[in-house]
């Protein structure tokens, strides 16, 4: 008689396409990928059109999106069982190209782009990293990880987010309940918190207001919290220097949107955190929070159906 195969643990699905990352995530970490009737655990890397109907036996939902505003708004949510989102996954991704989005701002790399030689008109607008003070809103993962990015720039960081929880490296931590305080006291603003009532247009009219002529904003979390039209009238009439965004609301932005019209604009479209790696990025992840489920511990990432995210 043979040795005894020892069981896999828990039994996942990855709908509503397998996918090869997460597979070897899924076998790696101990446990069997399976089809969604004999599931324990539901690993979807869709959107909410299409969720499946669950049954009692599926005990967690690791959904493959931070923000999660579409599941919230679609009711698939419930207090059945314990979900996950990948808050924090891709934050390593996406601080740098929050990074990257900035410095091409104030280094007026898009100008040159645009407009080729302009040296003149150019070099005059040339601003430095060095000595600014940038504000992360919503400083939880990506904060963490774009903190010390901005600090071998020589910049320093006030990190808000809704406890105040300290961020290693920021040189001031404020709660959401004080963020009325950022706005004059930092030279450039970048956004990463969740899209939800009490985010929807952050940036407004009177917020973009209190920022200063050689201010940046760069938003590479969702689109709703910018207020576009206050973004364009700050934009057209020198209140702000310049926006860097990678979302947009809508996404994408119609052809006829006058953002795409102004110089001091640079869009991106929505590639932060890349679809095309996007399991790659999850897989790690995924495979720690299979551990931590087959031992009984917290899981990384849990959602907050009530909060939204």
């Amino acid at each position: 008689m043979g040795p005894e195969i020892e069981e896999a643990l828990v039994k996942i699905a990855i709908e509503p396409v397998v996918d090869r990352h997460l597979s070897e995530a899924v076998t790696g970490a101990g446990s069997e990928v399976t089809g969604l009737d004999d599931a324990e655990a539901l690993v979807w890397i869709g959107g909410p059109d299409g969720f499946p109907q669950l049954g009692d036996a599926v005990r967690w939902v690791a959904l493959s999106t931070a923000g999660i505003e579409r599941f919230v708004d679609a009711g698939v949510l419930d207090g059945r069982r314990l979900w996950t989102n990948a808050s924090g996954f891709y934050a390593a991704g996406v601080a740098e190209h929050a990074l990257a989005l900035l410095l091409a701002g104030l280094r007026q790399i898009n100008t040159a782009v645009r407009d080729g030689w302009a040296k003149e008109r150019i070099d005059p607008a040339v601003r430095t990293l060095r000595g600014a003070t940038v504000a992360i809103i919503g400083a939880g993962g990506i904060g963490r990880e774009l903190t010390p990015r901005l600090a071998a720039c020589g910049a320093s960081v006030i990190a808000v987010n809704r406890s105040g929880r300290a961020v290693e490296g920021a040189e001031l931590m404020l709660p959401a309940d004080r963020m009325d305080e950022v706005w004059e006291r930092t030279d450039h603003v970048v956004l990463a918190a969740p899209d939800t009532p009490d985010t929807r247009h952050l940036l407004n009219d009177e917020t973009l207001g209190r920022l200063h002529p050689h201010s940046w904003v760069v938003n590479i979390a969702r689109g709703p919290l910018i207020d576009q039209a206050a973004l364009h009238r700050a934009l057209s009439e020198g209140v702000i220097a310049g926006a860097a965004l990678d979302v947009t609301d809508p996404e994408p932005p119609a052809d006829d949107d006058p953002l795409w019209s102004l110089p001091n604009v640079i869009i991106t479209p929505h590639v932060a955190n890349p679809a095309s790696g996007l399991t790659r990025e999850m897989a790690p992840f995924l495979a720690e929070n299979i551990r931590r489920f087959e031992a009984g511990q917290e899981l990384l990432a849990v959602v907050e159906p009530d909060a939204g995210y």
